[in-house]
């Protein structure tokens, strides 16, 4: 304990998650005044785009199909909500858990990473998504903790339209590219590159299908806003591998340090005593409060 507390840890710890919460802040507000800067949408040409890779059909209402309108929105909503206390967990894991700072900070990097590409994808292709664009195709699925924070997310998105000075709501809602994806992304192709203990590999990717089924079935995205932010996860883990100094090629830190890091992460994955388990069980994801004071429960994607 006392080695992995060094003052040196501990100052890495206190650096790496003090840049990354920044960025996200800072990732925050420029998210929040998208509809100010460029007043379109493009809804309809992403619809477009869908359609003609599927064939003519929506995805969305071809999974309502596959997967039914009752069961799986339960399921698919709990895998969604999953992912907002995966992110911090997984930083904290990167920066806490593991004996490599090296590793870590890639990681982090990469995550921060994420934030300013997805920033810049709002700008540039701003998008509300399918549930928001044509919530008559939605219309059919139950009422669900994710149905009540696309509610919740719509109602702040009018108050902050109307007058943003006037009120404490932010507004979160930008479809492309999904960073739900994105950062899932990130994440998998890290712990392949690290060589991760397999089984914890398995389960991101496993995580990673869920939640691009998700994102598609509960109208979050369209399909190519998965597409999207699967190369923004896949280009930040480029870009913080050259900025850390890691080499993008499986095992980079060696056959004895990647199995020491994969140990650890499964330790903290496994282990009931580890505050991640303990926290992520009883709390369905952690609320931060807005500038106004405003307890902000919205996803970051």
């Amino acid at each position: 304990m006392r080695e992995r507390w060094s003052l040196d840890h501990a100052r890495f710890v206190v650096l790496g998650m003090g840049s990354w919460y920044l960025t996200y802040v800072s990732f925050r507000n420029l998210k929040s005044f998208v509809p100010f800067v460029n007043t379109g949408v493009d809804d309809d040409n992403f619809q477009r785009l869908d359609r003609a890779i599927f064939f003519g059909h929506d995805p969305a209402a071809l999974l309502h199909d596959l997967l039914g309108t009752a069961a799986a929105a339960e399921v698919l909503s709990v895998i969604y909500i999953a992912w907002l206390p995966f992110i911090p967990f997984s930083i904290a894991a990167a920066l806490v858990w593991t004996r490599h700072a090296s590793a870590g900070a890639w990681y982090v990097t990469a995550m921060a990473v994420d934030w300013v590409l997805g920033a810049v994808t709002f700008y540039i292709f701003p998008t509300l998504g399918p549930v928001y664009s044509t919530p008559a195709d939605f219309a059919a699925l139950p009422t669900t903790a994710t149905s009540q924070l696309q509610s919740s997310m719509v109602a702040d998105r009018a108050e902050v339209l109307a007058d943003p000075f006037a009120t404490d709501a932010v507004q979160n809602i930008a479809a492309f590219a999904s960073l739900h994806v994105g950062m899932t992304v990130t994440a998998c192709l890290i712990a392949h590159l690290l060589g991760v203990r397999r089984s914890v590999r398995y389960a991101l990717w496993a995580f990673l299908f869920l939640t691009v089924l998700a994102t598609v079935y509960l109208g979050w995205h369209f399909f190519v806003d998965a597409i999207g932010g699967a190369v923004i996860g896949a280009t930040a883990v480029w870009v913080a591998a050259a900025a850390t100094g890691h080499r993008t090629r499986p095992g980079s830190l060696g056959r004895s340090g990647s199995a020491a890091l994969g140990a650890s992460v499964h330790r903290v994955v496994e282990s009931e005593e580890s505050p991640l388990r303990r926290r992520s069980a009883s709390v369905p994801f952690a609320p931060t409060r807005g500038f106004g004071g405003k307890a902000d429960e919205r996803p970051w994607t």
